[in-house]
């Protein structure tokens, strides 16, 4: 059976299975034929009570353990798996954000310039942060006027397609330039209103960006790339449009969607909802396409890179880089999707739990019991 049809036959499974939150013990007997008494144990302690939780073995075929697959729950950063794989869809991971700097197409226009962008979602005016991730960095456009105006200290920067809050970063740069600021309200006016052009200046390729989000779980970036994927699919940029965008992706991938609800591009939302069945059978994908790998190659690894760097090493040493996932937590929620080495193999994982109390010590304790319930199973290609 190729991965495609394991695919669909698994999603099968999980949308026929009558399990639920209330029927863990169901789940147990169902699909737990290759899932250790020690694995169970944590599934069903209070820390995850009400925890939506799917283990599948793609190699075999198997849902290895299952317990309320379809109940819509609020996923926090779990979400961005979503994000990152419509973005990467939608735009491509060689996509390059590019943001020039122009003279006015109008000589009458004294001291204005025209500052015109793809709505790079990483620009900076940080010089550090663009060395080491090879961001754009947006000073380098003023700093290309001066050179051709030296002693300019007041101009007009009209703009299009550039977030108000990175031109704002911008302006304060440059403490010693008084800057008055005209946003243009469309593409085509900009393009009429600049003229010859001073410097570009060009973001990593979107695998970079992408990467980067994924592994310290960045929702600025999660939410632009979302919004600017919905408007290069004719969309705006709104949360409907996201909503929109999100079902168009996972459907063209025969991913079901049923019960999907996007507030954001984040997950931050307490009111987003998504099934762990979804987000199951999207990592199934993300294996499986080529095209995806950069989404699971940005994952983070269990005690050594990214917001799983400093998790398992206490709690479930013998899973340490054997788990690559994307963490999630919002107040009341807590939760881990990916993969994890068991032997020779890799299973497929989705961790849910939308009923933690509202208080860290609860979220931890929840933390270390999906940590621990991983390390039952996971053990190097090796063993």
């Amino acid at each position: 059976m190729n991965r495609s049809l394991k695919a669909l036959a698994i999603a099968g499974l999980l949308a026929t299975s009558l399990l639920t939150t209330s029927a863990p013990v169901s789940a147990a007997s169902l699909h737990a034929l290759h899932v250790p008494p020690a694995f169970l144990k944590f599934a069903h302690s209070s820390s995850l009570s009400h925890a939506g939780i799917v283990l599948i073995n793609p190699e075999t075929n198997q849902v290895l353990f299952s317990s309320g697959p379809n109940v819509e729950r609020a996923p926090a950063s779990v979400l961005k798996l979503v994000s990152m794989t419509t973005a990467i869809e939608t735009l491509g991971a060689d996509k390059v954000f590019r943001t020039g700097i122009y003279e006015s197409s109008d000589s009458a226009k004294s001291n204005t310039f025209v500052l015109i962008g793809q709505s790079d979602p990483w620009i900076t005016t940080d010089a550090h942060s663009a060395k080491k991730y090879h961001r754009a960095f947006s000073p380098d456009l003023i700093t290309a006027i001066l050179n051709a105006h030296p002693g300019l200290s007041d101009m007009t920067l009209e703009y299009q397609g550039v977030y108000t809050s990175d031109i704002t970063e911008l302006t304060k740069f440059f403490k010693n330039i008084h800057f008055t600021l005209v946003p243009l309200t469309s593409p085509s006016l900009a393009e009429s209103e600049k003229g010859a052009a001073i410097a570009t200046i060009d973001s990593p390729p979107l695998s970079e960006i992408a990467t980067f989000t994924l592994l310290w779980s960045d929702n600025t970036l999660a939410d632009r790339l979302a919004r600017i994927s919905a408007h290069q699919l004719g969309l705006t940029t709104t949360t409907d449009s996201v909503q929109i965008a999100f079902e168009k992706t996972l459907g063209e991938l025969g991913i079901d969607y049923t019960g999907l609800a996007v507030q954001d591009g984040n997950g931050l939302s307490h009111a987003t909802r998504i099934k762990v069945s979804t987000i199951a059978e999207l990592l199934l994908k993300i294996k499986e396409r080529p095209e995806l790998q950069v989404i699971y190659n940005g994952l983070p690894l269990a005690g050594k890179t990214g917001t799983l760097k400093d998790r398992f090493i206490k709690d479930a040493p013998k899973a340490v880089g054997l788990v690559k996932a994307k963490t999630g937590w919002i107040n009341t929620t807590v939760s881990l999707a990916g993969f994890v080495d068991v032997g020779a193999q890799q299973y497929v994982f989705t961790i849910i739990q939308d009923h933690v109390k509202n208080n860290e010590f609860y979220r931890q304790q929840t933390r270390e019991t999906i940590d621990k319930m991983l390390a039952t199973i996971a053990r190097p290609k090796s063993a």
